[in-house]
């Protein structure tokens, strides 16, 4: 048995036949067009570049900022551009580096104390340098997801007898203000509330 297709007329045929085959339209012709500004946007959003925890920015390199440890706790932001941009970037995770140093932390350091008294306070030190034994050093380094950079130093150190001769660092931020760093401000209780008014 012998199989036909059967002719129909070219008016139907056109109706009959498949998007695939149909010539384009002008709503196709901007497909393109959408999917490589779609692929801009990412490029500018800077999905491709390196960020903070890799090669610093070019206005970071012009600017010379360098750590001080009599300077403080330093804070950088970022610029409306970038923060604009940021919703086009990938998740990025907030990462604290090095020990966090307070101001009631610093306040309880006194010259005389052994070494074993400042560990007790601020931790073991991160930088226990061997040719310099009589100086320790405590930077710490917490860049959130958002950008924004926050860095200090504490530097003690150590007369031959192994007691605090003295230190530099300060302007440090409280516990209070570290935590509102890392998770926002805390809300007010309805207690304290009643006693401000």
């Amino acid at each position: 048995m012998r199989v036909t297709q059967a002719k129909l007329p070219t008016k139907l045929q056109s109706k009959l036949q498949s998007p695939l085959h149909s010539t384009p339209s002008r709503s196709t012709g901007r497909l393109p067009l959408l999917a490589g500004a779609v692929c801009v946007a990412l490029a500018m959003a800077g999905c491709a570049t390196k960020t903070t925890l890799g090669e610093k920015s070019s206005e970071v390199k012009d600017a010379g900022v360098t750590l001080d440890a009599n300077k403080g706790a330093q804070t950088t932001t970022i610029t409306q551009l970038q923060k604009f941009m940021w919703f086009f970037s990938p998740y990025r995770p907030d990462i604290q580096q090095g020990n966090f140093v307070s101001e009631e932390m610093l306040a309880q350091l006194k010259v005389g104390m052994t070494r074993d008294q400042v560990r007790f306070i601020f931790g073991t030190a991160l930088l226990e340098d061997p040719f310099h034994g009589s100086r320790w050093d405590y930077p710490f380094r917490m860049a959130k997801g958002n950008g924004e950079l926050t860095t200090s130093r504490v530097i003690v150190f150590f007369n031959k007898e192994g007691r605090v001769e003295r230190w530099e660092g300060g302007n440090l931020p409280t516990e209070k203000e570290y935590i509102a760093r890392i998770a926002g401000p805390a809300p007010q209780s309805k207690q304290d509330a009643k006693s401000d008014k």
